[in-house]
Parts: C-alpha cells; sequence; structure tokens
C-alpha cells in the first residue's frame, strides 16, 4: 500500500480514537486556509506543514495547538516527512491542470500516445493501435509543480507493458465490446460510437481492416479479463515486458523537465460519441 495512504488512514483512525468520536470522509483541498498548511516538498517541510515540539504543534500561519488530536496527528504526519523525501522530489512543470474526463481528455491521450511510443521502441516494431483503461489513472495532473508522488500516485499499479499482434477482426470485437459498455484509453486512430455502437473505425489512416495485422501496445492488466478486456485473446503475438507503466511514465516526465519543457498536451477527434437519446445525454 503507498505509503501516503497508509499515513492517511493511521492520522483518520488516531483522530478518530483520540477525540472519542466516530467519522466520515471529506475532502478539503489543501490550500492553507485554515492554518496555513499546505503540500509540501522535501526542502520545506517546517514552512508548508509546521512544527512540532514538547507536545505543541505549530502550524504555518503561527496558531498553536496544545490540546485535543491535532498535535499528535501532526507530529505522526512531521516524522513521516523524511521517509517521503523521496516522493517529495519536484520532477516536472505543468502548465495547466489535466483532469480525468470521457472519452478522452488530455491526460489520458497524453498517457496512451506515450506509452505507444515507449512499447514500440521496446518491441521494435510498428505500433499501430493502443489501449488502456481509465481506471489505470488515479488522480489528475496538477498545475503548476509536478512531484514524483504526483506521478507515482497516478500510476501506482504494477501493470506490465507489453505488445501485441491482433488482426483487426479482433480489434473490432473489442471496440464494439467498449462502445456498448465503457469507453477507454484509445490512441492510433479515429473512432465514432453511435447509441452504444461503433459507426467506424480508423487506424493507421485507414479504415479498420479485419484482417490485417496490427502492432498493438496495451498493459497485462488488459490482457486476461481486466476491466471486461482479454486483449490477448486470439493474439497473433504476445511479449510482455519487465517495465510496469510508472517505469516509462517518471522517466518521461524527468525527460521533458531535462529538456526545460512543461507537461501538457492536447485532445483531438480520435474519439467522437454520439447519443441520440431524446434526453440529450451523453453517453460514455
Amino acid at each position: 500500500m503507498h505509503l501516503k495512504r497508509i499515513i492517511l488512514i493511521a492520522t483518520v483512525s488516531l483522530a478518530a480514537v483520540s477525540c472519542g468520536e466516530g467519522f466520515s470522509w471529506k475532502r478539503t483541498v489543501m490550500d492553507g486556509s485554515r492554518t496555513g498548511v499546505q503540500a509540501c516538498t522535501a526542502d520545506n517541510v517546517s514552512e508548508k506543514m509546521g512544527t512540532y515540539a514538547d507536545g505543541v504543534y505549530t502550524a504555518p500561519d503561527g496558531r498553536v495547538f496544545k490540546d485535543g488530536c491535532t498535535p499528535e496527528v501532526a507530529r505522526i504526519l512531521l516524522e513521516a516527512q523524511p521517509v517521503m523525501a523521496d516522493l517529495k522530489t519536484l520532477v516536472g512543470h505543468s502548465t495547466r491542470a489535466m483532469v480525468r474526463e470521457y472519452p478522452q481528455c488530455e491526460l489520458s491521450n497524453w498517457f496512451i500516445d506515450e506509452l505507444m511510443r515507449a512499447v514500440e521502441e521496446k518491441s521494435g516494431k510498428k505500433v499501430h493501435f493502443g489501449l488502456t483503461n481509465f481506471g489505470g489513472i488515479r488522480v489528475d495532473m496538477p498545475e503548476g509543480e509536478v512531484l514524483k508522488d504526483d506521478i507515482v500516485s497516478m500510476f501506482p499499479f504494477k501493470n506490465n507493458l507489453c505488445y501485441l499482434e491482433l488482426k483487426g477482426s479482433d480489434i473490432r470485437f473489442i471496440l464494439e465490446q467498449l462502445a456498448a459498455t465503457t469507453w477507454q484509453v484509445i490512441g492510433g486512430g479515429k473512432f465514432v460510437v453511435k447509441d452504444g455502437k461503433l459507426e467506424s473505425a480508423e487506424i493507421d489512416g485507414a479504415p479498420l481492416d479485419d484482417e490485417r495485422v496490427y502492432g498493438v501496445a496495451t498493459i497485462s492488466f488488459l490482457l486476461n479479463g481486466g476491466d471486461g478486456i482479454s486483449m490477448a485473446r486470439n493474439a497473433k503475438h504476445l511479449e510482455i515486458y519487465d517495465e510496469y507503466i510508472l517505469d516509462v511514465m517518471l522517466p518521461y516526465v524527468q525527460s521533458l523537465t531535462e529538456q526545460g519543457l512543461p507537461i501538457e498536451y492536447h485532445t483531438d477527434d480520435r474519439i467522437t460519441i454520439i447519443n441520440t437519446a431524446d434526453d440529450g445525454s451523453f453517453r460514455k
């Protein structure tokens, strides 16, 4: 389990026990509005999170807490920071927040396009099509400073990179399945879905050819039933690499920074979903 999650669970549990009360989940943006506390890096813990000494917690805005569970919770969080120092390393800068949205968004396109590039480089073979799942992107890309922890939290699962060779008919089967259920993260083509049915599919600049064999990039989670998808079914060829998603995306972010480039991306016309339902709702 991710260290931040362990600390969060421990903190909430301690707060509930120490205060003698039950608790419920509530998301609060760390904008410093209450005590001046903000998310910190490895170099500004005291400035952003405050200090603890002799049972007393002093918040960044100068407020002092001697009683209740606040000092003990603060102590646990502050003592955990050295262990988390590596995760607090600044690795990049984003020109704007990239938020997960269906059926495509800047973040999902950024992810799958880089995944396809990495698999093509790893396999030494042309990758025409890429598919991964929205559930594999766990958090949004923040605006401004991007920490290593942001990327680790974004791609926490140990899913291996994979290269497959699939006939167009098998890709069509998967696309029709997605069209009828939930669309996922797609790269390498243009696709139109209308009222839950695949209306058109174009890969490598031409209509999907059922008889052609295509190079495909995906992840191990989707090979045999993850999210209901079985990419390996009828695969003509399959390679599973030792690299996980994070092993690709973190170095990619670091390489952008080394080149003086920000993290930013775009949406395009790769997916069009049309719903002609009377209520005008948008089908995902």
